[in-house]
Parts: C-alpha cells; structure tokens; sequence
C-alpha cells in the first residue's frame, strides 16, 4: 500500500470499519440472549467481567463489517473497501489479547 495514494475514502472506511463492531455489540449481546432466553443484563455482565467471552462477542460484533466491505466492492469502491479491511484488521491484536492473555 502507497501512502502516498491514501485518500479520504480510505479514512472513511477505517472509521466504518472501526465503528461499526463497536456499535453492533450491543446488538449481537441482545439477540445472544434472546436465542439463549437469557436476561439481557446477565449476558451484558459476562461480557463486561470476563475477557474470554469479551474476546468471543467483539469477534461475533466484526462480523457485519463483511457487508459493509461486499456493499463498496459491488459499487467498485475499492480505497473503501480497503479501508474496512484495515479496520477490521485493527482488532485482531486486541481480540487476540482477550483471548490469549
């Protein structure tokens, strides 16, 4: 990758890339517990207190970031595709630290 071609797409997609998990954990906490008829709260709990099931949700929550990249590839926006890609990418160390460590 030339930094020299970085562009503002490219920095849109991180942010999406990065912002989007983030938002989307509360909602994939939500129906977790509806599947698992668990009360919200308890499941909001575990994924505050223990890291390897933080480490487990935050990977579920990445998961929309795949239609976010197929949604630009199919409209051949290639530099934000590839910003979500880096976006993506930006969790692995922190997922690998909860999991791991």
């Amino acid at each position: 990758m030339n930094l020299r071609r970085w562009s503002k797409q490219h920095t849109f997609g991180i942010l999406i890339g990065i912002l989007s998990p983030i938002v989307f954990i509360p909602f994939i906490l939500w129906i977790i517990s509806l599947i698992q008829h668990f009360p919200f709260e308890q499941i909001w709990y575990k994924f505050n207190h223990f890291d390897a099931i933080k480490g487990k949700f935050v990977s579920l929550s990445i998961l929309p970031n795949l239609a976010w990249f197929y949604f630009f590839l199919n409209k051949e926006k290639y530099d934000f595709a590839m910003g979500i890609i880096l976006g993506t990418l930006s969790f692995l160390p922190y997922i690998v630290f909860l999991i791991f460590f």
